[in-house]
């Protein structure tokens, strides 16, 4: 019987060490310019690679789910939705929710990308991924699926999923980034989110009752993709095409 493999530790134990010397702590001036270039050499890459695949939409989630969990079927389902409307889907590149995603585009022939975080040694990117990119930093990552992309889609996942949000969502709130849909799928599994901001966050005055209708909570693929299309077109680069 074949072993199946266990993707818990996806992402974790990076078998580059470049960003954890750079968040240890000072270092000497030299050392710093030394760092700061690697992460501006990073980003140049990126810009160089990722400038011309055109409108993009990125999904969240954990790379823990497998074939045949609903989360999984929902994120293949939501690939090939956003792809038959035109968009290139965009994951971190790795197995779970990223996999299910990069198949469902690639399966009705849209464009499949992955940008990951520098893999353990022990684990390989998802196999369907018509481009296919490595970061030695977080924050090169972040920016690259960030500033790529015309929308979000967040599924379940664990702290590096909400990390991910979260960040988008504040680029929104303080409109650095305008016309930005933020979709979240799996009403149940955000209930409890839902609830936290709505009871605890709101009623303190922490975010405003507003902050709320930056974000859509469906459970329905073909919801999603309307959404980012109708919003996303909204911006001046996408109706020039």
């Amino acid at each position: 019987m074949e072993k199946v493999k266990d993707h818990s530790t996806w992402g974790k134990n990076s078998s580059d060490t470049s960003e954890k010397q750079l968040l240890e702590g000072p270092k000497t001036p030299i050392t710093e310019i030394f760092h700061a270039f690697k992460v501006f050499f990073e980003m140049c890459r990126g810009f160089r690679k990722l400038h011309f695949i055109g409108p993009c939409v990125t999904v969240f989630g954990s790379a823990r789910f497998r074939d045949g969990n609903k989360y999984y079927k929902l994120a293949e389902v939501l690939g090939q939705k956003l792809a038959l409307k035109g968009f290139a889907v965009m994951t971190g590149g790795g197995p779970g929710i990223m996999e299910a995603a990069n198949k469902g585009a690639r399966s009705v022939r849209g464009m499949s990308i992955g940008c990951n975080i520098v893999l353990p040694r022990e684990q390989k990117h998802n196999e369907y991924l018509d481009l296919w990119l490595e970061f030695k930093y977080f924050m090169v990552r972040k920016f690259m699926l960030a500033k790529f992309s015309y929308g979000f889609v967040v599924l379940p996942g664990g702290f590096g999923t909400l990390d991910e949000l979260f960040n988008i969502i504040t680029l929104v709130q303080t409109k650095k980034m305008k016309n930005f849909p933020i979709v979240l799928i799996g009403t149940e599994f955000w209930a409890p989110l839902k609830k936290m901001l709505e009871e605890m966050f709101i009623p303190v005055g922490t975010i405003d009752k507003e902050d709320l209708d930056l974000i859509l909570f469906t459970d329905d693929p073909e919801h999603a993709a309307q959404f980012i299309t109708e919003t996303a077109f909204n911006r001046e680069w996408l109706r020039k095409r």
